[in-house]
């Protein structure tokens, strides 16, 4: 009588392959690049919406010519300077708007290079695409071909300008500063206290042994 066979070379219910440890960290980028490129897509899309703002709200800057020369309508107007702070304060908005974005879409994961980098170029780039497009939807850059289309003595527009050009990062700053308040506000901070002094802890091996004590009465 033959034995039963209690190793099958084919058992119903194989084990499952181990995953490499590789794997979890090809995820982890590729999630982090997606991220990145969302919210660079994200913000190269607002930018467009910045750029009409801009052009629509931002001052011009009045000029006037005669047959020699080009010359400003108010030599002490700051339509340039106002232009720049139109410029900084829509980008703040953006800004504020992509960094909530970015940590209500990522609370869950708390964070990650991916965002930290997606809301920094994505700033610098809608910043740049919304002062682009401003300027081509504005007057053109051109001001000796518009002078000489208008009369002479009458008023022309001059092209829409930035002048400071660090206003191009209030964008990604926002964005930033938003992302980090919040986190610091709403991410929930662990229960447990850090212990800054107690008795070291034993371990099972630490244990004092437990000795059995016997009378000399027992003894004898």
């Amino acid at each position: 009588m033959t034995a039963p066979d209690i190793h099958p070379e084919h058992p119903e219910h194989p084990e499952p392959a181990p995953r490499s440890p590789g794997l979890p960290r090809v995820y982890a980028v590729r999630t982090e690049l997606l991220i990145g490129a969302a919210l660079l897509a994200g913000s190269a899309l607002l930018g467009l919406l910045m750029g009409l703002i801009w052009h629509w709200v931002a001052p011009r800057v009045p000029l006037y010519a005669d047959s020699s020369d080009i010359y400003l309508l108010n030599p002490e107007g700051e339509q340039s300077i106002a232009a720049d702070m139109y410029f900084a304060i829509i980008g703040l908005g953006c800004g504020l708007v992509t960094g909530g974005l970015a940590y209500w879409r990522s609370r869950a994961r708390e964070g990650g290079l991916g965002v930290t980098l997606g809301l920094a170029l994505g700033g610098l780039l809608g910043g740049y695409i919304a002062w682009k497009l401003g300027v081509a939807l504005g007057p053109s850059g051109n001001i000796v071909a518009t002078a000489k289309s208008v009369p002479l003595g009458h008023t022309f527009y001059g092209p829409l300008a930035l002048t400071a050009k660090a206003v191009l990062l209030a964008w990604p700053a926002a964005a930033l500063l938003a992302l980090v308040a919040l986190t610091g506000m709403f991410t929930p901070k662990p229960t447990t206290g850090v212990v800054l002094w107690g008795p070291p802890s034993q371990t099972p091996s630490e244990t004092p042994s437990q000795t059995s004590w016997h009378s000399p009465d027992q003894e004898r």
